[in-house]
């Protein structure tokens, strides 16, 4: 981690009057962040969309130089991961739109880019209904390869979404409107550590940022936009599940409910949204799987696959049984550091399992069985 370019990418988003837009457009006239803070004020008015107030403001932001500086001393001490808009491991589905945040700041285990992501929203009122249809179709999600979960750790449906992920196997990211020194609300913090171990965490806020009102408005767009599809299991008429549908259409996404009976509080948002042709209607997996093209993993497929290629040799076989029980894949780092060989030797050995159709590559040098 370069610390030194980390405190001007931190700092760029702390100038005041300065949106993750701008910022970008910034940058990219500039040609790095450092810029930003050592160009002279009469150049930086020249940049579209910069005026006098703004470039004032650039010229005179020595605060935020040093609250950067304190927030990479809790990074340092707390090992959270640093995502900046440019790097590959930023959420690729989120980086096309246009208000993306530049940072997000992570405790996670899990792929951002995983092959498919669903972004899983609804109230917090959840009723016993809602909440079985949230178990049996992310249980009947379970077999699609490379799948991420993606929800706000928020009471209802949310905590439910995270916790059924995780009772099937499935990697889950909670979204959360506050930095990462706290957890929020704090009756979630076991389901939270063990999201962080088979999913994580994710924030575009600093530490010591309260989980406000308006963070959770916020928040919502990454919900919406880090995923393929966003699904809505239940909602009254107005609430935040439906604030990420409509940004979910915003973006392009494939926005889906679950519909309810005609009436109910909680299912009345539901029923609008497919009403007025601005989600489908989903009642369980198989809709979901069927009209996004998903098609899961069978069991049977990896023990096909050993029958039709019997000539694998020891290596070959241990580094399959290593990836053949992890649903998301692993990366060549971590299958090389199980399998106690050296990245030239993994290499080979999974460029050859991959001509045998046993393996398959993913985006962000992640491996997974066929």
């Amino acid at each position: 981690m370069n610390t030194d370019q980390l405190k001007f990418r931190i700092a760029v988003t702390l100038i005041n009057g300065v949106g993750n837009s701008i910022a970008r457009n910034l940058i990219a006239y500039l040609g790095s962040e450092e810029a930003v803070f050592t160009e002279k004020k009469q150049a930086l008015m020249k940049i579209p969309g910069i005026g006098e107030t703004i470039a004032t403001g650039i010229t005179t932001q020595k605060e935020a130089l040093q609250r950067a500086d304190h927030e990479i001393n809790f990074i340092l001490k707390n090992n959270i991961q640093v995502h900046y808009f440019t790097d590959s491991t930023f959420p690729k589905r989120l980086r096309e739109c246009q208000d993306a945040p530049l940072l997000l700041f992570t405790r996670c285990s899990a792929d951002l880019n995983s092959l498919h992501v669903v972004s899983l929203v609804g109230t917090r009122n959840a009723t016993e209904y809602g909440k079985s249809v949230c178990q049996e179709l992310i249980a009947g999600l379970s077999g699609v390869p490379s799948l991420l979960i993606v929800s706000g750790l928020a009471y209802g449906i949310d905590i439910c979404a995270h916790k059924a992920a995780l009772d099937n196997g499935i990697p889950t990211v909670g979204v959360v409107a506050h930095g990462l020194d706290r957890i929020y609300p704090g009756h979630h913090r076991s389901t939270a550590i063990r999201m962080i171990e088979r999913g994580g965490i994710v924030t575009e806020y600093l530490s010591q940022t309260n989980p406000d009102r308006q963070n959770f408005i916020q928040r919502n767009r990454i919900i919406a936009g880090m995923s393929d599809a966003v699904l809505v299991i239940e909602s009254g008429v107005k609430g935040g599940a439906l604030i990420t549908a409509g940004l979910g259409n915003d973006y392009n996404r494939d926005v889906f409910a679950v519909p309810g009976k005609v009436g109910d509080t909680w299912s009345i948002g539901c029923n609008q949204l497919i009403k007025s042709n601005r989600a489908g209607m989903i009642e369980n997996a198989e809709d979901l799987l069927y009209v996004m093209g998903w098609h899961p993993e069978t069991k049977t497929s990896n023990k096909a696959e050993l029958v039709l290629f019997p000539e694998l040799n020891e290596e070959e076989t241990s580094v399959y049984s290593i990836l053949k029980n992890q649903i998301s894949g692993l990366q060549v780092n971590e299958i090389a550091r199980l399998a106690g060989l050296p990245y030239s030797k993994i290499s080979a050995i999974l460029l050859s399992l991959e001509f045998k159709n046993i393996i398959k590559s993913l985006p962000g040098g992640v491996y997974s069985v066929v």
